[in-house]
């Protein structure tokens, strides 16, 4: 579904509908919790602050986010969103079944239309990792997983410059495939569970990571702060092109050294390490936009779904 560029009022009640999802399981980290104020603070929410405390201490209210949503559109991409940020994790555990249940009701989305969405969704955010069309890998010595890494930051980042929350939902899944392809080069084949640990170590959340895709499309807020003022939509996707393109770099180079240390991975190091390769990726974002624009030129839902379900290959 493409996200609509809404007024202040709304684009803060889809945001507050994604953090009381990414928290519906009771069980955050730390890590995901530093990383939800961060957002908050990175996207020039009012009070980002007073946000996130409301959300944590049960005082932002499903009912008033859903009265601030101007129409039916808005509702079913709430909806969209909040089911691709609980599902981000896995397959939905009880308390999490239970918010969506009050957020339908909420919304006044009837089953058929929830139906619908999570007929889209789930396939996308809960494609297993581990892909049988792949060919055997060869051994880590004779692949050059620098160029896979590159790969999937590029595809990463072309699927930023799209405008539906399904490309964004994408994203994700990708990391996690192209993560599972590096163990594989090393010997070693990682679960879902598996990848969720390491990629936590890292300060990545998966919850917290979805959560960040959605409110960098519908609320702009990182071009306004890298840029240092209020920039045009154009920008705002490059940025978050840049974000993407980023994030999945580091995501990578972080797990091939990690295999090539012998497993070993202290975690203010990882996170010092991925910050590192972050920053250098943001450099080589600007190198590599045409390819991204070109990637992006060739995407559409159905092969989105096909890359995420089928061969797993960028």
């Amino acid at each position: 579904m493409d996200i609509p560029q809404n007024d202040s009022a709304s684009n803060e009640a889809l945001l507050t509908i994604c953090l009381l999802a990414a928290f519906s399981d009771g069980s955050k980290s730390d890590t995901e919790r530093e990383e939800v104020r961060r957002i908050a603070t990175d996207l020039g929410v009012p009070d980002p602050a007073g946000l996130v405390r409301r959300v944590l201490t049960g005082r932002a209210a499903i009912a008033d986010a859903a009265a601030a949503l101007p129409g039916q559109n808005e509702k079913l991409l709430a909806y969209e969103m909040a089911l691709g940020v609980c599902e981000a994790d896995g397959q939905l555990i009880a308390p999490e079944r239970a918010f969506l249940e009050n957020l339908r009701s909420a919304l006044q989305i009837d089953s058929s239309q929830s139906a619908n969405i999570e007929k889209t969704v789930e396939p996308l955010v809960l494609a297993p990792v581990a892909t049988p069309a792949l060919p055997a890998p060869e051994p880590a010595a004779a692949v050059d997983n620098g160029s896979m890494i590159l790969n999937y930051s590029i595809l990463n980042g072309a699927l930023e410059l799209l405008p539906d929350t399904l490309a964004t939902m994408a994203i994700l899944p990708m990391q996690m495939k192209m993560v599972y392809r590096i163990g594989k080069t090393h010997g070693i084949e990682w679960d879902r569970s598996r990848i969720k640990e390491f990629l936590a170590v890292g300060g990545i959340g998966l919850g917290s990571q979805m959560v960040e895709g959605f409110a960098r499309k519908f609320m702009g807020g990182f071009a306004k702060k890298m840029g240092g003022k209020l920039v045009g939509k154009a920008a705002g996707q490059l940025t978050g092109s840049a974000f993407s393109f980023a994030s999945t770099y580091a995501i990578g180079h972080l797990a091939d050294q990690y295999h090539r240390g012998g497993g070993r991975l202290d975690t203010a190091a990882a996170k010092q390490t991925f910050a590192n390769l972050q920053a250098k990726a943001r450099e080589l974002h600007a190198r590599h936009l045409p390819q991204i624009q070109e990637k992006a030129s060739t995407l559409n839902p159905a092969s989105i779904l096909k890359m995420v379900t089928g061969s797993g290959q960028p």
